[in-house]
């Protein structure tokens, strides 16, 4: 609803700080299992023409950018706040001999020109931006009319027992996989956005609305820049 909306696009971050050692740990263990990020680059993959222009907000280790390039002739950035991660994703796109421009910027001030994509997605992030509705506003500006932005990111009604099937999911050790299942109940799942208010998000947008998809222990929300 347009009220929650509101009161969400103020929030102060509460994630984890993704700088150096923890960034480091996070890249590792997200490394383990690249299913998610495979699965997502196929979809956004479909969707893109030849030689399409297509930027991730908050690319972090690089994974999905880097597997978004691997599968067609797409000119890929990477946009990620927190330096460590810049520099892993470099290094990342490198050992997969792909070319993919990671940058270092705010999701709410992007050094990019207008109209310099066709296609916008973001992962796993959107829940910790401090400017969330001016992420959206930011995705619309660097899109071409017509262009279009998707962001996956974790549901706030996703049940316990769901995460953990998640976790489970993921290869990790046992201290890794218990120290996952904390981080995502005692952070993630608490700034995780409710389904009305990731729409009234969208509707307050320069999009004006988006389509909002149930995903597993996610939800995918597809935007158009008409």
């Amino acid at each position: 609803m347009p009220g929650q909306a509101t009161e969400t696009a103020s929030r102060p971050y509460k994630g984890l700080p993704m700088e150096g050692l923890i960034a480091t740990w996070y890249a590792r263990n997200t490394r383990r299992d690249l299913r998610g990020y495979r699965k997502c680059a196929d979809a956004v993959a479909a969707r893109l023409a030849p030689g399409a222009r297509v930027l991730e907000v908050a690319a972090g280790p690089g994974y999905l950018a880097v597997e978004i390039a691997r599968r067609g002739p797409f000119r890929v950035g990477g946009l990620d706040i927190s330096e460590t991660f810049v520099r892993l994703a470099r290094a990342h796109a490198r050992e997969e001999g792909v070319t993919v421009d990671f940058q270092h910027g705010n999701a709410s001030r992007m050094p990019y020109a207008n109209e310099s994509f066709d296609y916008v997605v973001c992962r796993a992030a959107f829940k910790n931006f401090t400017d969330p509705l001016g992420a959206l506003d930011e995705m619309h500006r660097v899109l071409a009319p017509g262009g279009e932005a998707a962001v996956y990111d974790l549901r706030k009604e996703a049940t316990g027992a769901e995460i953990d099937a998640e976790v489970a999911g993921m290869g990790l050790s046992r201290l890794d996989a218990l120290l996952t299942r904390w981080i995502f109940r005692a952070t993630l799942l608490k700034n995780a956005y409710g389904e009305p208010a990731i729409e009234g998000l969208a509707r307050q947008s320069r999009f004006g609305g988006g389509t909002l998809r149930r995903d597993g222990i996610g939800f995918e929300l597809r935007l158009v820049k008409r």
